[in-house]
């Protein structure tokens, strides 16, 4: 305790209704200590260090001038809510963030009323404002009530459509409804495209004196002292500009750009917006991702996601691995088949160092494309370089890729077009819990006509599958692999293509085959140890691909075995599901087959170690042990004896 920060305005505020008692120089001081909170949190729980500290003072602001939670806040991706959590009830459980039943790293609807809407992928935050607003000019009462409706959305947010498409319906349905938009030149990567330019150029350019002509209707919300804190802020920020006309356009009232770390600014702007809007209203805030704690600022990302650090240096504490990352290992696979093919091009959508391709881009920048937090347009983005003849590597996050799943099946699948879907994040993630688990992407692929969908079994094979989607270009094709370090095995130079639809034997047994599909056929091996004890040595298979299914292989393993267990981290409808399909075709559960499917619990599971979360999932080595034995019908001594 003692190294903790010396806190006494914040230890004051137990909720937000407690901030009313403060003054404006009080709520400056609680935005100071604030800040020092949660730098200190997060240098034990690791998590998003560098949002949070860039909205501390508009968190402040936002809970002093509305009347949370009947007011909704709505962070978009919320990321940057771990100050918000702090001034929410949660301070005393904030050191237990994105731990195993500990708080998550994000809203969460039923963690708190404060969190009117969970969040975790970005550009949702309008949208869901509307609806409310919608709702309560309806005559909805939900608990707590229903009253302004505040969307707080990153300049990065802005690239993807989603936010365009519920501003239009704003602007077009004039409602009440306030945005923030929190403006600090930088998502995770730098922002791409010409939203970024342009908000770039809203304050690069012309006097503040404009401000009048170009704010047309806002300029009557803006109080005098925003006057005075209009001009201090120009000085700080090298003459400010304002425009807001595409804002306008769309119907929305534009306020800005102000100062995101000026409270007076904040409190005199927010004070009059709730007082005087009636429609939808814009406010274009200037901040700094990682403000106030100079580790953070000093970051190429800003502190963006970090391990657990000392608060003093900023030093993370990252665990030494023996093994190479997966995301690694694909990065330099696919640059080993660029280096032999010119027509090898990679795209990611906002997550260039989390898919590997910031090395990529090193390399061969000109076939590197980063197309913003826009999913949907990534994907058929890709689809048109592959009609163009060019081999387009789709690297986006599994829980990512469902954000364009329509595009995967109307531009790419339909079409037969050459894409590689490179899936990263595939499977149980831990720390950043349901919202970003890869649990569903074999089930919603591996159901479209002619799509080749692969997993990885450890580094090697990833290598191999790199090769194998450089190979294919009969169609989509897909490979997915998990977050975190590899098993360690021997990597090959370079990559061989795979028979398309062929698996692997690992081990010959008898009695019971089990067939894996992904990483987990660690855990089957270690199963199968704890096995050979007890004089059962399975047959293991890795079979590599989920479509087009190894049918010579399944139903050999059928015909041979009593008893046949598939496993893959993914939910039902995937994998097994496909295996359970051809050997019910195959009229094999006519001859008494003991068929099992493991797949993930029809659950969502909350952040825990991945070990943790595949416990709860029931799919590690000792339950691997359990599933055997009962489907061969021999009673677990052990559990017995417990």
């Amino acid at each position: 305790m003692s190294d903790r920060p010396h806190t006494p305005t914040l230890d004051r505020v137990q909720f937000p209704s407690d901030m009313k008692a403060l003054n404006d120089t009080e709520l400056v001081k609680l935005a100071h200590e604030l800040r020092a909170e949660t730098i200190s949190a997060v240098s034990e729980t690791g998590g998003h260090l560098g949002a949070g500290l860039g909205v501390v003072e508009m968190t402040v602001a936002l809970h002093a001038v509305f009347d949370t939670p009947k007011d909704r806040l709505i962070w978009d991706v919320s990321h940057q809510c771990y100050p918000h959590k702090i001034l929410t009830g949660r301070r005393d459980r904030i050191r237990t963030l994105r731990m195993k039943d500990g708080l998550s790293g994000f809203t969460k609807r039923s963690e708190s009323p404060y969190d009117p809407f969970g969040a975790a992928h970005s550009s949702t935050s309008i949208s869901a404002a509307l609806g409310m607003a919608v709702a309560r000019d309806l005559g909805g009462a939900p608990e707590h009530g229903l009253g302004d409706c505040i969307a707080v959305i990153g300049d990065g947010s802005m690239s993807a459509g989603m936010a365009y498409e519920a501003m239009n319906n704003a602007g077009h349905l004039k409602k009440r409804l306030i945005v923030i938009l929190n403006d600090n030149e930088m998502s995770i990567a730098p922002p791409v495209g010409a939203m970024s330019t342009y908000l770039s150029r809203l304050y690069a350019g012309a006097p503040f004196q404009e401000f009048k002509a170009a704010a047309k209707g806002a300029v009557s919300l803006l109080p005098e002292p925003f006057q005075e804190g209009a001009r201090r802020a120009k000085e700080m920020l090298k003459g400010m500009t304002v425009g807001g006309t595409m804002f306008e356009e769309l119907g929305f009232s534009y306020v800005g750009p102000i100062d995101g770390h000026d409270m007076e600014q904040l409190l005199a702007v927010l004070r009059t917006v709730k007082e005087r809007a009636t429609g939808p209203i814009l406010i274009h805030a200037i901040t700094k991702k990682g403000k106030g704690y100079g580790p953070a600022e000093a970051a190429m990302d800003k502190g963006h996601a970090t391990a657990k650090f000392d608060v003093v240096t900023g030093k993370q504490q990252k665990a030494k691995s023996n093994a190479p990352s997966y995301t690694s290992v694909f990065a330099k696979a696919l640059i080993k088949e660029a280096e032999a093919d010119s027509k090898v091009v990679a795209v990611t959508a906002a997550m260039p160092d989390g898919t590997g391709l910031n090395l990529f881009n090193e390399r061969y920048p000109s076939r590197c494309f980063d197309v913003g937090i826009a999913e949907q347009h990534g994907v058929t983005f890709s689809a048109g370089l592959a009609a163009g003849g060019m081999k387009p590597f789709c690297a986006i996050y599994s829980t990512f890729l469902q954000r364009g799943y329509d595009q995967v099946v109307h531009d790419v699948v339909l079409q037969r077009l050459p894409v590689r879907f490179a899936i990263d994040r595939a499977g149980l993630v831990g720390a950043d819990g349901a919202t970003h688990a890869g649990s569903f992407d074999v089930a919603y692929l591996a159901n479209l006509p002619g799509i080749v969908v692969m997993a990885a079994a450890d580094e090697a094979e990833l290598v191999h599958m790199v090769a194998t989607a450089a190979a294919h270009d009969d169609g989509p094709i897909a490979f997915r692999f998990p977050r975190g370090e590899g098993v360690g095995v021997d990597l090959p130079e370079k990559g061989v293509p795979l028979e398309i639809g062929k698996g692997r034997m690992i081990q010959e047994g008898s009695k019971v085959a089990i067939l894996s599909f992904g990483t987990r056929l660690q855990e089957v091996q270690k199963a199968a140890e704890s096995l050979a004890a007890r004089g059962i040595t399975p047959t293991i298979a890795d079979a590599r691909f989920a479509k087009p299914l190894d049918r010579e292989m399944i139903l050999d393993l059928a015909a041979n075995h009593e008893a046949l267990i598939t496993i893959e981290e993914g939910a039902v409808g995937g994998f097994g599901s496909h295996v359970a399909q051809l050997l019910s075709d195959e009229g094999v559960f006519d001859r008494g087959l003991k068929y099992r499917s493991m797949v993930l619990p029809d659950i969502f599971i909350d952040q825990a170690s991945p070990a943790d979360m595949y416990a709860t999932a029931a799919m590690n080595a000792p339950q691997i042990v359990a599933k055997v034995l009962d489907t061969l019908g021999i009673a677990d001594l052990d559990a017995k004896r417990a």
